[in-house]
């Protein structure tokens, strides 16, 4: 259903936790965001973590079954009184890349957006779906040999 696509978001994820490094991307360079996905049912859930982005500021398109979600946290404006005192929360440009298998009906995805989290329910396809074979015994294979 889902091929990973990106060998190296795992490793600048733990780089960046080893050293403190704080994720700030840019619209050249993008930080990831963490995702799950599972197949429940009849169709694919994939779930992005994106606290603190505001609805109108995520992007999401399919292009030959490439789902590409992109996302910007700004910062708060707190006005010209302000002194940043601690600032570890990632701000910036946001995106993760999936290639989708054949067997998704990428045509009928839907997205929400609650409480910080982005879910697209992804429609499993009618070709993909498991299907029963009714099997002809010997008599009618005769009559469609003879008629045939």
């Amino acid at each position: 259903m889902l091929m990973r696509s990106e060998p190296f978001t795992e490793v600048n994820r733990i780089a960046q936790q080893l050293f403190g490094v704080p994720a700030t991307g840019t619209w050249s360079r993008p930080t990831t965001m963490p995702a799950d996905a599972f197949r429940n049912g009849d169709e694919f859930v994939i779930a992005f973590d994106l606290p603190g982005v505001d609805a109108d500021a995520i992007d999401i398109d399919v292009e030959r079954n490439v789902l590409t979600v992109r996302a910007e946290r700004r910062p708060i404006n707190l006005g010209e009184q302000a002194t940043t005192q601690l600032n570890e929360r990632p701000l910036g440009v946001f995106s993760r890349q999936l290639f989708l298998g054949d067997a998704l009906d990428t045509d009928h995805i839907d997205a929400a957006y609650n409480n910080g989290v982005l879910v697209l329910r992804i429609p499993i396809a009618e070709k993909a779906k498991p299907r029963k074979i009714a099997v002809s015994g010997p008599q009618q294979a005769e009559q469609q040999v003879i008629t045939g």
